[in-house]
């Protein structure tokens, strides 16, 4: 390509998205993109100009410092990834993209305007349903279902596509409106009426006559509600949920940003080395054990039991789920939980292969120590675990819930008795013979969210509500509950629950990374 017809596109792929290119910068890139052939410049193009945008910009000209930063980042090899084989990801570590709708991407929250403190600030609380919202809206948007019909479309199949209105434009309408369909929160606003609140409005709803969809509709949910408007009341005839999009429908429209975290500027879903390490290392894999009552005797001769059998061929990752102690929380708990991981590590040294090769990931329960029950939950504190970490050197004390990504899947892992708490708070409860977790599973995923309660039911801090997130769908997610061991798969995500390991006869389970399995197991 001639040199000014390059420089020009250059310039022009800019300009497009609002930005200007100072002289240097501009010369930069296009001595840095010279020997890319022509068929790939505009992906290039693409991905430095979304680097330019993960940048703390003060301004839309571009200066060379900031370009250097983006093409470096751009430039990094594959080869550097491969170290990222496995990674534990705290959730305090999590990025935050937040939706644009101007721009209609997901554009990261810089770090400088991370909460000062733990419990944010008013506004951050307001956001936290927005954004869920948000994520939905245009989820659902993109779905076949409400995608707005091509133009010379044939009429007849325009009765399969509908359209989604907002509160606003019900409440503005003094005469009856017929076959609505709008996305929103179901709330309780005053003591056995039920309401739907999006951004724009609340409106009250008559369920008299509402059909309900497979799910658990909890308070606090997001539902679509089907039905027509009068005298300003909402009258439901049918609730379902968002439609749920698999990983690979979402990359599709956002590239390679990594929504995960993790050390790599892009998603590990783009690496083909990383790829094949995963299906070449079939002997990986991951034991999974929750409530992990260290203070039982029965519990750490089950879990010498498990060592020993494991000692041969040692797992990649033990990763154990609180509660770590059977009593709740009392005033000798901190040195009885001191005791007990002296007495895990004593265990471990014995096995020198599986303490030499295994990982061990500690993620808190409910009733662990640590500062309430409010989520995201801090590791256990540095106190407790400071003897256990020096003897047991491949530990992690995480956060819960927590993200491990391994090669180029992604794992979410959360420990919270949330079965139970969301048929508690169920605004209509499924008929006795249906399978609870598959209920569970699907109301999860659609709403994209680990907890979709009320705050008053799962407190979370608000400025960190979008570690919580479950978008886009992960290759696994461990929810870590004292209901009956399941493993359901949904939209390419296979779910788990390992069950309570002494309550369940000393069940846990088993992930094969290299062939997405999951071994169900028992001592």
């Amino acid at each position: 390509m001639a040199p000014d017809r390059f420089r020009s596109k250059v310039v022009s792929a800019f300009k497009l998205r609002g930005y200007l290119l100072r002289g240097e910068a501009t010369k930069y890139l296009t001595e840095a993109l010279e020997l890319i052939p022509e068929l790939e410049l505009e992906d290039a193009l693409e991905s430095v100009i979304d680097a330019v945008e993960k940048q703390p910009l003060s301004s839309n000209m571009i200066e060379r410092s900031v370009m250097e930063a983006a093409v470096q980042e751009c430039s990094q090899s594959v080869d550097e990834t491969v170290e990222h084989i496995l990674n534990i990801i705290g959730a305090f570590d999590i990025p935050h993209f937040v939706y644009n709708l101007e721009r209609k991407k997901f554009l990261p929250l810089s770090m400088t305007s991370h909460p000062s403190n733990l419990f944010g600030k008013a506004r951050d609380k307001a956001e936290v349903f927005r954004e869920r919202y948000t994520i939905l809206q245009q989820r659902t948007q993109r779905h076949e279902l409400f995608t707005p019909l091509a133009t010379g479309a044939h009429p007849d199949e325009s009765r399969s596509k509908f359209q989604l209105k907002t509160i606003e434009t019900l409440l503005g309408s003094t005469a009856k409106i017929g076959e609505v369909i709008v996305l929103g929160m179901i709330t309780q606003m005053k003591e056995g009426k039920y309401f739907l609140e999006d951004p724009t409005g609340t409106v009250q709803l008559n369920l008299s006559k509402a059909q309900f969809h497979s799910g658990l509709y909890t308070d606090s949910c997001f539902v679509l509600a089907e039905g027509w408007f009068e005298d300003q009341i909402f009258h439901v005839n049918a609730f379902g949920f968002p439609p749920i999009e698999p990983s690979s429908t979402t990359r599709a429209y956002y590239g390679n940003v990594n929504f995960f975290g993790g050390p790599t500027a892009t998603s590990v879903k783009a690496s083909a080395k990383l790829k094949q390490l995963e299906e070449e290392n079939e002997g990986t894999m991951f034991v999974l054990v929750s409530d992990v009552w260290l203070d039982q005797v029965e519990v750490l001769e089950k879990l010498h039991v498990m060592f020993s059998g494991y000692s041969s061929v040692p797992p990649t990752c033990f990763i154990f789920c609180g509660n770590f102690s059977s009593a709740p929380y009392g005033k000798n708990h901190v040195q009885s939980l001191k005791d007990s991981l002296k007495a895990l590590a004593d265990i471990i040294c014995e096995y020198p292969n599986i303490h030499q090769s295994s990982r061990f990931v500690f993620v808190p329960g409910p009733e662990d120590p640590g500062p309430g029950s409010i989520l995201p939950r801090p590791p256990l504190a540095e106190s407790i675990t400071n003897e256990f970490r020096q003897r047991i050197p491949f530990s992690v004390f995480t956060t819960n819930p927590c993200r491990i990504q391994y090669c180029t899947q992604e794992i979410i892992i959360f420990r919270e008795d949330l079965v139970n708490k969301m048929c508690r708070n169920c605004v209509h409860f499924p008929s006795s013979n249906v399978d609870i977790p598959h209920h569970f599973v699907k109301t999860l995923l659609s709403q994209g969210h680990l907890t979709p309660l009320p705050l008053y039911v799962c407190p979370v801090y608000w400025a960190y509500d979008h570690t919580l997130r479950v978008y886009p769908v992960p290759d696994l997610l461990v929810i870590a509950d004292k209901y009956d061991p399941f493993t359901i798969t949904n939209t390419d995500c296979l779910c788990i629950n390992p069950g309570s390991f002494p309550r369940s006869g000393f069940s846990f389970k088993v992930f094969y990374p290299s062939n997405k399995t999951v071994e169900d197991s028992k001592l």
